[in-house]
């Protein structure tokens, strides 16, 4: 599907320059000549963004570029300021109103084009970063697997899950919760900045998503597992510290204690089976996961079951001497 963007400008010769060129480029243009047009194009369909002269003929084009960024948080949608070049002081007005960039007039119709494209590129990473941890979202994960999966290459695909993260939230409020969470990735990142090819991303909530070489599998959440250990109990009040967790009346009035925070970890590899797609890696990956969760503690069970690539398929579920499985913690057995 096409990108669009909104011009608003009153200027016919020069939004009609624009609709040639950036719809030769790729995109759909819708023009407006004045607020009332915009607000109710605004209304009527979603853009991918927005060019706007401040400057406009009915209207306070300033007014209206605070009113598309403060509705940001609903409808998401950049905006490039076009302003007159003797008007400096309405650049940094702009830029303070929330402005992503700018360009000035007279311009050069392929340098606009070029910040369209770079505004967009950014926002689009931007919009796929998670607003807590920082981390890559569901779609970043999404084309690093393909990638890897595509090349053959050794992989390792690892969700982690935070146990009794519940507990937390509930007996501490949200913010606190937040804190494990931002706490969990900091755990995941440390050894991701000392370990060749890993990608860490950020599903939601209390998941995460590790994808490495088999042959980093272990000394990887080792390290995890080993910094999540020792700091988890500072989110924790001295009285749960001293009982071993947070004690909770369940449905039933009876008490129920649960445990300090652990991670449960799932790995699965293609060191030893045919991985055919990025959602039977990530099935048997959360498999491993449940399978983590029967065990007290932090845990990490990999996936050793042996299956044979499909009839005239090769590649990587051939194990080299060079990439053995990880030794890991945990192993189901093969109940094909």
């Amino acid at each position: 599907m096409r990108q669009r963007i909104l011009v608003i400008d009153d200027d016919v010769d020069l939004t009609s320059h624009l609709g040639r060129h950036l719809g030769a480029g790729g995109f759909v243009v819708d023009v407006a000549p004045d607020e009332p047009a915009a607000l109710a194009a605004l209304g009527e369909r979603a853009y991918d963004l927005i060019l706007l002269d401040v400057m406009l003929p009915h209207g306070d084009g300033f007014e209206l570029l605070r009113r598309i960024v403060g509705d940001r948080r609903r409808t998401p949608v950049p905006v490039i300021v076009l302003t007159a070049q003797e008007r400096g002081a309405d650049l940094i007005r702009a830029l303070r109103f929330g402005a992503d960039d700018y360009v000035v007039k007279p311009f050069d119709t392929d340098e606009l084009e070029a910040r369209v494209h770079t505004v967009l590129r950014r926002t689009g990473q931007m919009r796929d970063l998670s607003p807590l941890t920082g981390l890559p979202g569901n779609r970043a994960i999404s084309v690093d697997l393909e990638r890897r999966l595509a090349t053959g290459e050794p992989l390792a695909v690892a969700h982690v899950d935070i146990d009794d993260f519940k507990a937390i939230n509930d007996a501490y409020g949200f913010l606190r919760g937040d804190g494990v969470i931002t706490f969990c990735a900091r755990c995941l990142r440390i050894p991701a900045a000392e370990t060749a090819e890993v990608f860490v991303g950020h599903v939601g909530g209390d998941d995460f998503v590790v994808v490495l070489r088999p042959s980093d599998v272990d000394l990887f959440f080792a390290a995890v597992i080993a910094t999540w250990d020792e700091g988890i109990t500072a989110f924790y009040g001295a009285a749960d510290i001293s009982r071993g967790g947070i004690m909770v009346i369940d449905r039933r009035g009876e008490e129920r204690l649960h445990p300090i925070a652990s991670l449960s970890i799932g790995v699965a590899t293609n060191t030893r089976r045919w991985l055919t797609s990025q959602w039977e890696a990530s099935a048997i990956a959360v498999e491993m996961k449940e399978h983590a969760k029967r065990h007290p503690g932090s845990n990490v069970q990999v996936d050793r079951r042996v299956e044979a690539p499909p009839n005239g398929v090769g590649g990587a579920a051939t194990m080299s001497p060079s990439e053995e499985p990880p030794s890991g913690q945990g192993e189901i057995p093969d109940r094909r």
